[in-house]
């Protein structure tokens, strides 16, 4: 089974996936952007606030998408796979940029990913409050530069499309405990 766990950044994605591992060391996790060589640079790349272009930020997400289908998803689908981040945030970013529509989205996604989409996605809801306390002090990427309504921008774009995609999806509150929220997701997941 392949699992997307979605949603800005300090939502708590990266803590839950955690977690999961502890417990089942068998799960492969992985990331978008990065998981794979290309997918790091790329990860420098977007990260680091050096594209000016929305359409360009767009094609990159694309193709580390693309390889990262290829060299981690594909290989591995008789697995558990959770990815920390997938098309998901990519098409809620282009949405929030205007780069592009969510039907265009959709099918650049569908290309990218060989029209094998995953059959989950846990998705992360926070709020303001929260977010500019997880930011706090942290030192922002290019992407958290945008600054915190960008953010919350692209949190409703991403929870927008959800019901348009045909897949399977809990919203999980980011603001719960740690271990609430481990246990709506080991539920989920049937863990």
């Amino acid at each position: 089974m392949y699992v997307l766990f979605e949603g800005i950044d300090t939502c708590g994605k990266s803590t839950q996936i955690e977690l999961l591992k502890r417990e089942h060391p068998e799960i492969l996790v992985t990331r978008e952007p990065g998981g794979t060589p290309f997918g790091e640079k790329a990860r420098e790349i977007l990260l680091g606030g050096a594209i000016r272009s929305k359409r360009a930020e767009l094609l990159l997400f694309l193709a580390d998408r693309a390889e990262h289908y290829e060299e981690v998803i594909r290989p591995n689908r008789r697995r558990l796979i959770v990815s920390d981040r997938g098309f998901l945030s990519g098409i809620g970013y282009a949405l929030a940029n205007n780069t592009a529509s969510l039907e265009e989205l959709i099918a650049l996604n569908g290309f990218a990913l060989q029209g094998d989409w995953p059959e989950k996605i846990v998705f992360f809801e926070t709020d303001e409050a929260t977010l500019r306390a997880r930011l706090e002090g942290k030192e922002a990427d290019g992407i958290e530069e945008r600054g915190i309504a960008y953010l919350l921008q692209v949190q409703e774009e991403m929870k927008r499309a959800l019901p348009r995609l045909g897949i399977d999806y809990r919203i999980v509150d980011a603001r719960l405990p740690v271990e609430a929220i481990h246990q709506t997701i080991v539920t989920y997941l049937g863990l």
